[in-house]
């Protein structure tokens, strides 16, 4: 590219500080303000004047790292008048206002006007904290019973999977399921979620806590009413989850049903809701 008058300068020019020489020695550690010099490409870079003659780089001395070797010993009375430096490879420092692009920027994602730069070096949405990223649902109509008083599987159908978007995210879980029992008493059937075969809450063996309890009302010698869960779950992970409802009764003396009501056949319904973190 031609240039209208002179020419700009590319690089950093740097006369290094002074050497004195020593008796029979052929190497010198080069500095620049006190502190060893090596911002440099190659030793063509190199203007060395030894006794008022410059030398010829690679044939007269070469360079490594900060230190510079001549050809031979120098000896006393040689002077080396001054070692200048041309064009020496630069940080690239504090860049001017508005002087980088975002193709210059390692971030990944998509980056466009729709998008922030995130701590972690990602571009994300904006606004996307909070958002719904993707809903699965599933429902069962077909009445199961149990007189287990372990936690056993609900319904063949009353189960999904869904992959998170980010570790980050958390998991909405809603359920809803009509339970029912020949209880004469005031025994309890519980209702549960499980997650990848293992229990949500298993410190608490009565379900998902008060939500995951199914309290019974007394009616004619039957029990009946609807189970509602609301749990949020951080599954940490971007692999396949698997979340499915299981139920147990209190005691095996009578016994427990999912998807019945008092007045016959129910639906119960299972959803898993992705939150962005």
């Amino acid at each position: 590219m031609a240039y209208i008058g002179k020419q700009p300068v590319i690089g950093n020019f740097v006369k290094l500080d002074a050497i004195s020489v020593v008796n029979g020695q052929a190497s010198y550690t080069m500095q620049n303000g006190g502190a060893n010099f090596t911002e440099y490409a190659n030793v063509n870079q190199f203007l060395v004047s030894l006794n008022g003659i410059l030398q010829s780089p690679t044939d007269s001395f070469t360079v490594s790292g900060s230190t510079i070797t001549f050809a031979s010993n120098l000896v006393t009375g040689d002077v080396i008048d001054f070692i200048i430096v041309l064009g020496n490879t630069l940080d690239v420092g504090v860049p001017s206002d508005n002087t980088v692009s975002l193709a210059k920027l390692t971030a990944t994602g998509t980056k466009d006007a729709t998008t922030f730069l995130r701590g972690d070096n990602t571009f994300a949405e904006a606004g996307g904290g909070g958002k719904v990223l993707q809903v699965v649902s599933a429902t069962d109509s077909t009445v199961r019973s149990t007189t287990s008083t372990s936690y056993v599987t609900a319904s063949n159908t009353l189960s999904v999977a869904i992959t998170p978007s980010s570790t980050s995210s958390k998991i909405l879980l809603m359920l809803d399921t009509p339970v029912f029992s020949n209880a004469g008493g005031s025994e309890k059937t519980y209702v549960t979620i499980f997650k990848d075969g293992s229990d949500l809450n298993s410190a608490n063996s009565y379900g998902l806590g008060a939500l995951g309890v199914y309290t019974p009302a007394n009616t004619g010698g039957y029990i009946y009413g609807t189970v509602g869960i609301s749990h949020i779950n951080s599954p940490s992970t971007t692999s396949s989850v698997t979340y499915d409802v299981r139920f147990r009764v209190e005691a095996s003396s009578f016994t427990g049903y999912i998807n019945q009501s008092g007045d016959g056949a129910g639906i119960s319904t299972l959803t898993a809701i992705e939150i962005g973190a």
